[in-house]
This record gives structure tokens, C-alpha cells and sequence, in this order.
């Protein structure tokens, strides 16, 4: 039976309209965006839980893994790498990364590659400005969304410093990452993330965006592109006295298992957080994040244990970051299912990079940056284009066009991905090895043989960790 359809009463529509119209302004504020107070407190808590991955989380993981001579060189440098991003993210990071075309200041020829100066030192960006999540008509504070990203890109910096642990200069190391933060870092930021939203789904876009890139939170732009730096860096750097000849083992694993600790629960706001909202699509993040760092505990304890007779400690928890690195770019795209698989194979393949491939290129990244987040962002981002095949469980691409997920090719996804690796690793090697060269012509990169062997808490910052 079909429905009655109901119409209003003509005298009754023109009363109406005449309300309307005598509102006049007050109508228009009414219908003004409104931010959803739970999906901002949402955005606000993971800002705050991935500043606890690098303030203490990753200092302390990297701080247990460095010689007891040179634990305070490495807490300074991520402390001061954090501090440093943070300011240069409000002057001109949140602009260059996240502005593009929708303001006529800002666009131009550059538009995919980077964006403008027009909300330089955050002008215009007030309490009541919005900006849109991932749903049309969504709004969250635009400074929540600001403070948020502002995490992002303190980690991807600081990050870069344990490739250099144990030697490199103090001033060079921050002119180092000051370099790749504008000319590396803010144009990934910018080509993978920047677009104009689902109320403006159509407008130009970040040049790998555009091409339907996937990065739910940052396997590109922070973990490939960080661990390429740390590797030019490293390799610029030169090994460590003794490198190969002796034992340069850790000197405390409870430090970094803390800090590992507080890097995997720091990163269920890194994963879950970059949906903006707090809905199922979160939980599912969230599910997926625990569950690639369990798979890559086991793979990588398991292998370990298959090849060398022994699941160490070390191994598990690098295995946990292993697994969460890889599920970064995945997490809102897979299923539960797929996160165990990227989280296994990150963690065995993540072991292969930090044994196998990092003897073979000879070169002494301290704390296995690449060894990690190199090649756990490459093995993410291409299996992402694997497992967000709705047949796999994945959610698939949206079209916002269409209002619909769109149809799925695994073979042009998997392209599209393999183009974003490759466009990373270009942009980022070049621009780090350009970097690592300018600043070693300038100033040097390497502290000197005696304070070297004495240690970089002494002879750099006059403090000793141990009495």
C-alpha cells in the first residue's frame, strides 16, 4: 500500500514563508555550522595522546637504546626537535600543508606540491573558525584540527634523530631537520592530505591525493619520508666509532619497552584519530592498530626465535612498532583481518630491513630508523592497496561523487600506492641528501674523536644521566 504523501496548506506555506522572511539574519545564523563536541574533544584527546608518543614516549624508547654515555644527547635532541617543529608548524607548517586553491592568494601552479602563506602564524584561524572531517556537514574547531597535525609533524621530525645517535653534532642535527620539515616533510603533508573536503570534494587537490592515493595517517608522509632522512643522514654522518668491530648494545630495554609502551597506546590517537570523528570508522582503526601491533610482536619474536635460537625483547617490542607502522597508512581502509596480515608481514620484513638489508648497504643507522619506518611505511602502503578491497573486508574508496564506494581495482590501487612510495622516496632522499650536504659544508656534521669516546652528555650538554 502506498504511503499518503502530505503537503502543506497553502495559507499555511505563505505564513511560513513570511517568517522566514522577517527572520532574515537570525534564520542565516541559526543555519550556521555547528562542530560536533564529541568529535572535537575526540581530535583534541589524540593530539594529546601522539604528543605523549614523542614527549615521553619516543625519547624514552630511543634514550634505552643509545650507549648510557649518550642517553641525555638523544632526550635533548628529541625535546628540542619537538619544541622547535611545534613553533615553525604554527608560523608557517599548518599554512604551507594544509592551504591550496580555495583562497586566491594561495593558488597557483604549485597548488598539488605545496600550499600558500596565507594563514602564516595561524592569521584568520580563530576559535569559531571550522573545518570539515571526512562526513559533509561535520565540522570540528579548525584549531583542534591545527594542534592535531601539529603532532603529526613533530614525531615525523623527531623521528629522524635516532639514525644519528652518538655522534652527530647537536646544532647541525636541528639545522638538519629544520631543511627537510619545510622543503620534505610540509609538501608530502601537502600532496597526500590536502584537498578540499567532502563539501568540496571536486576542487584541485594534492598532486598524490588527487591521483586517489591512500594514507589514512601517515605511512607516506611520516614514516617513509622520515626513515629515508635518517638514512641519507646517517649515511652522510658516517658510522659510529666502533661500528662493526664492537658491541654497541643498548644500555637499558626497560626504558625502551617503557617508551615503546607509550608509543603503541600514543598511537590509537595516531591511527583513530586522523578519522576526525568519533564513529565506527574510528573503532575500527582502532581495532585494526591493535591488532597489527600484535601480529608484529609475534612475526617478528617468532622469526627471531626461528633464526637465531632466542625471542629477545628488543625484537618484540620493535616488532610492535614494526606492526604499527605498517598499519598506519591501513588503518581506516582494512579489515581487522587485513591489519594481521600487514602487522605480520611488517614485522618479519621489518626484522629482514634491520638484519639483513642494513648489513648489506653498510651504512650505521643507530636505532634501525629505516630499518623500521622505511620499510614498514613502504610494506603498509602497498599492502593497503591489497586489503582495502571491500572482497578482502576493506571499506573500499568513497566516492563522494557518487555518494557510494566505488568500484574496486586492486591491480590500478596498487599502482596508485607504489606511485606514492616512489614519489616519497625521490622527494625525500633528494631533498635529505641536499639538506645533509649544505648543512655538513656550513657547519659539520660530527662531534670530535675524544668527545665521541667520552660521551655526547658530557661533552655537549655538561650533564651526566648515571652518578
Amino acid at each position: 500500500m502506498r504511503a499518503p504523501i502530505f503537503q502543506p496548506r497553502p495559507t499555511l506555506a505563505l505564513l511560513a514563508l513570511a517568517a522566514l522572511v522577517l527572520a532574515g539574519p537570525a534564520a542565516a545564523q541559526a543555519a550556521a555550522p555547528v562542530p560536533d563536541k564529541g568529535d572535537a574533544a575526540w581530535v583534541m584527546i589524540s593530539a594529546i595522546l601522539v604528543m605523549s608518543m614523542t614527549l615521553p614516549g619516543l625519547a624514552l624508547f630511543y634514550g634505552g637504546l643509545v650507549r648510557a654515555r649518550n642517553v641525555l644527547s638523544v632526550l635533548m635532541q628529541v625535546l628540542t626537535v619537538f619544541s622547535t617543529t611545534a613553533l615553525l608548524w604554527i608560523a608557517f607548517g599548518y599554512s604551507l600543508a594544509f592551504t591550496g586553491a580555495g583562497t586566491a592568494e594561495d593558488a597557483g601552479p604549485l597548488t598539488p606540491f605545496i600550499g600558500g602563506l596565507s594563514k602564516s602564524f595561524l592569521a584568520g584561524v580563530t576559535p569559531q573558525s571550522l573545518a570539515e572531517s571526512f562526513s559533509a556537514g561535520v565540522f570540528i574547531p579548525e584549531l583542534a584540527f591545527v594542534v592535531f597535525q601539529m603532532a603529526f609533524a613533530c614525531i615525523a621530525c623527531a623521528l629522524i634523530v635516532g639514525a644519528t645517535a652518538e655522534r652527530m653534532r647537536f646544532g647541525p642535527i636541528l639545522a638538519f631537520v629544520t631543511i627537510w620539515f619545510f622543503l620534505a616533510y610540509l609538501p608530502m603533508a601537502h600532496m597526500v592530505w590536502w584537498w578540499g573536503g567532502p563539501s568540496a570534494f571536486d576542487a584541485p587537490s594534492g598532486y598524490l591525493f588527487g591521483h586517489g592515493a591512500l594514507d589514512f595517517a601517515g605511512g607516506t608522509v611520516i614514516h617513509i619520508n622520515a626513515g629515508l632522512a635518517g638514512l641519507v643522514a646517517a649515511w652522510a654522518a658516517g658510522p659510529r666509532r666502533g661500528y662493526g668491530r664492537e658491541q654497541l648494545a643498548p644500555h637499558n630495554l626497560s626504558l625502551t619497552l617503557a617508551g615503546g609502551c607509550m608509543l603503541l597506546i600514543g598511537w590509537f590517537g595516531f591511527n583513530a584519530g586522523s578519522n576526525l570523528e568519533a564513529n565506527g570508522l574510528t573503532a575500527l582503526a582502532m581495532l585494526n592498530t591493535a591488532a597489527a601491533a600484535a601480529a608484529g610482536v609475534l612475526g617478528w619474536s617468532f622469526t627471531e626465535w626461528a633464526l637465531r635460537g632466542h625471542p629477545s625483547l628488543l625484537g618484540g617490542v620493535s616488532g610492535a612498532i614494526a606492526g604499527l607502522v605498517g598499519v598506519t597508512p591501513a588503518a581506516g581502509f582494512v579489515g581487522p583481518v587485513g591489519a594481521m596480515v600487514i602487522g605480520l608481514a611488517a614485522g618479519v620484513l621489518c626484522l629482514w630491513g634491520v638484519v639483513r638489508l642494513k648489513a648489506m648497504l653498510g651504512i650505521d643507522d643507530s636505532l634501525d630508523v629505516f630499518g623500521i619506518h622505511g620499510i614498514g611505511g613502504i610494506v603498509g602502503a602497498l599492502l593497503t592497496g591489497v586489503f582495502a578491497a571491500p572482497a578482502l573486508g576493506g571499506a573500499g574508496v568513497f566516492d563522494y561523487a557518487a555518494g557510494a564506494v566505488a568500484p574496486y581495482s586492486m591491480g590500478a590501487q596498487l599502482w596508485v600506492q607504489l606511485l606514492g612510495v616512489l614519489v616519497c622516496v625521490l622527494w625525500s632522499g633528494v631533498v635529505s641528501l641536499v639538506a645533509i650536504k649544505l648543512v655538513g659544508a656550513v657547519a659539520g656534521l660530527r662531534v670530535g674523536t675524544t668527545d665521541e669516546q667520552q660521551g655526547l652528555d658530557i661533552t655537549t650538554h655538561g650533564e651526566s644521566a648515571y652518578n
